[in-house]
């Protein structure tokens, strides 16, 4: 008797020993190359990110799409604009500090403002905010011009795309005193109406581009042009701080699985590294880190030359002797490149760290019905709802946090009515990178417009919708095919977000 009483507690040792061990090795099989978690940790995140089944109520943290960063009391104009809401008071000040560069209107060297100059010689905006309009979104080119909109070039080389000879990567419609602008950007829309399956006809509006009054001679006939709006700047490091394998597990180049969604990674150059990584950041995830992402608009969108990239005459060729030999707002004191790598540092530091909004009304019933249908649509297959960042991400705000973009950061095929006809990187011209989605529910009270899509050419979120192609043809359909009120439900959970 007492020998089998003996026996019992070595025997509830042995099965707790075994439970424990099961669940360790079910721990080691989920998401193995989180090597930033232990196994604890991965069983927690595996459930947490596992797509939802009971869409009667709200889910366990989904009002705070940013997690801990979420901003959480601004819903107005500068809803887009508030800091991390985990700062501490040092990061606080960084903030500002970078904010004031986000701000800062620059202006063409020489300058009397040392810290200032450099602008140009070519460029598109004067400005990081004024393509950024209160962080948020561009709009296609109109009566006020087209500096928050900006069209890439280039054309095919023995290697792949290369920028146009004469007018380089981008057009760039402004230009310092004495020399000329390349052009202007003018753009023109063909009604096209869509009758849906309830009888409702939507006009979609189909965009042609001009680039117009050409001032230093003709492009190649081949060249192809991609044209951009600017898109919001929320939760850029919480984007950067997703682990790569997270991406990269749900890419199915192949199809695989036959749901007819492939998802493709682009594998694009870090100039920092020189290796070839993930894109992330772009309409066609063609950088792979904000830092990269902002050296390049300086360049680019401003002409400002980074130790990233260190070229005082912006994208000015060869072809544009003028340009080459400018003035540039180099200045010994202050170091090699009009942006230092301190300055760059509090752009990327304030990029990183705008805050994305808490969700609205989340548990309206309108907006949770609205929510099963974009998952039973399809829609949620691209737009991946959740994600748990990584433990050692670049910023400590950004790390082990629970987020909601909506967005699998992969390429996919929107089809031809979307189509640029323009590679970049590993992307061809029928690929866009899925667009995060959260806090598009308050581009209105920021921006002042529903204006949506690589070029803004969707005027709401329907036209949106019914827009896409390709891969997203059949969530479309589907949408379509829904009646007014299962629409309205579903714009109702988008604008939510």
């Amino acid at each position: 008797m007492q020998g089998r009483r003996a026996a019992q507690p070595l025997r509830l040792a042995v099965a707790a020993a075994l439970v424990f061990l099961a669940g360790a090795a079910l721990a080691e099989g989920l998401l193995p190359h989180r090597d930033d978690l232990n196994p604890k940790d991965r069983t927690r995140v595996a459930a947490i990110t596992a797509a939802p089944t009971d869409f009667s109520k709200p889910e366990k943290f989904e009002a705070m799409p940013g997690g801990a960063t979420t901003n959480r009391r601004v819903f107005d104009r500068n809803a887009f604009s508030q800091f991390s809401g985990n700062l501490d008071f040092a990061g606080e000040q960084r903030f500002k500090l970078g904010n004031g560069l986000f701000r800062r209107l620059w202006v063409s060297a020489p300058s009397s403002t040392l810290a200032s100059d450099g602008l140009g010689p070519l460029y598109n905006s004067r400005g990081c905010q004024n393509c950024h309009l209160k962080d948020g979104r561009g709009h296609p080119p109109g009566p006020d011009g087209a500096e928050s909109f900006l069209m890439r070039l280039s054309v095919p080389g023995p290697d792949g795309p290369m920028a146009e000879p004469t007018y380089g990567g981008q057009f760039q419609d402004v230009a310092v005193a004495g020399l000329k602008a390349e052009g202007r950007i003018e753009v023109s829309y063909e009604e096209q109406p869509v009758t849906l399956a309830d009888g409702t006809t939507v006009s979609l509006r189909k965009p042609t581009y001009a680039l117009t009054d050409l001032d230093y001679g003709p492009m190649r006939d081949d060249v192809m042009m991609s044209p951009r709006v600017a898109p919001t700047m929320l939760g850029l490091g919480l984007l950067e701080a997703i682990d790569a394998g997270d991406i990269l597990e749900n890419a199915d180049p192949d199809d695989a699985d036959g749901d007819g969604i492939s998802g493709r990674a682009n594998r694009v150059l870090d100039d920092r590294t020189g290796e070839m990584v993930l894109g992330r950041f772009g309409w066609k995830a063609g950088q792979p880190t904000v830092e990269q992402q902002s050296a390049h608009a300086f360049l680019g969108d401003m002409g400002l030359s980074t130790p990233l990239m260190p070229f005082a005459w912006g994208d000015c060729t060869e072809a544009q002797g003028a340009c080459r030999t400018a003035p540039h707002g180099d200045q010994a004191q202050l170091g090699p490149t009009e942006i230092s790598q301190d300055m760059l540092d509090l752009v990327v530091f304030y990029s990183r760290n705008l805050a994305v909004p808490a969700r609205r009304d989340i548990d309206d019933p309108a907006v949770l019905r609205g929510k099963a249908l974009f998952h039973d649509a399809g829609c949620a297959a691209c737009h991946r709802p959740k994600y748990v960042t990584r433990r050692d991400a670049a910023e400590k705000e950004q790390r082990f946090q629970l987020i909601w973009p909506m967005t699998d950061l992969l390429l996919h095929d929107m089809g031809d009515g979307l189509a640029d006809h323009r590679p970049e990187a590993g992307a061809d011209g029928r690929e866009w990178r899925t667009p995060p989605l959260w806090g598009i529910g308050l581009t209105e009270a920021v921006n002042g417009h529903t204006l949506f899509l690589h070029d803004g050419r969707a005027r709401n979120l329907t036209e949106a919708i019914l827009w896409h192609g390709g891969e997203a043809e059949a969530a479309r359909t589907r949408f379509a095919a829904m009646d007014a009120g299962a629409r309205a439900d579903l714009i109702r959970f988008l604008g939510s977000l």
